[in-house]
Parts: structure tokens; sequence; C-alpha cells
């Protein structure tokens, strides 16, 4: 029995960028780097689904961030007026 092939991240991406640019079919790619036509499929398949959470997420973590951005300075408003409390103390 044969060992199962595993490819880089890299190597994957480059693959399934190809495959979005359109200027070979996923057979034609797939016998130029030496894998099945469907695993070339799967991976642009991938790319796309992820391509669109690389958006989505950027509003997602800004609007976590803003928030967690108004607890830090409400707690630093906090901490201040406890400090000048102490001082005066």
């Amino acid at each position: 029995m044969t060992k199962r092939r595993s490819f880089s991240d890299k190597f994957k991406v480059m693959v399934a960028l190809e495959t979005l640019c359109g200027d070979k079919t996923a057979q034609e790619i797939a016998v130029k780097h030496k894998i099945q036509p469907t695993q070339v499929a799967i991976w642009k398949r991938q790319a796309i689904d992820d391509l669109t959470g690389v958006f989505s997420d950027k509003s997602r973590c800004a609007e976590g961030t803003e928030a967690e951005v108004k607890k830090l300075h409400a707690k630093i408003g906090k901490l201040a007026v406890e400090n000048d409390f102490c001082r005066k103390g």
C-alpha cells in the first residue's frame, strides 16, 4: 500500500488560484501538478468558500474590537477615579 501524499498550504493556494484564474481547465492543472482533478476542484471550492469569510470576519472582528475598546476605556476611567480618591485620602 502506498502512503498518502500531503500537500502544503502554499501549494494548495497556488493550485486554487491557478484554477480561479480560468486560463486552464482543472484537468490541465491536475496533470501539470500530478494530482487528481477532483482534488483541484475541492481546493477551488474551499478557496471560494473561505474567501467569503475573509471579508465578513473583518467586520465582525471590528465590532468586537470596538466593544472591547469601550470596555477598556470605562475601566481606565474607573481606575483613574479610584487613583484620585486614594491620593486625596
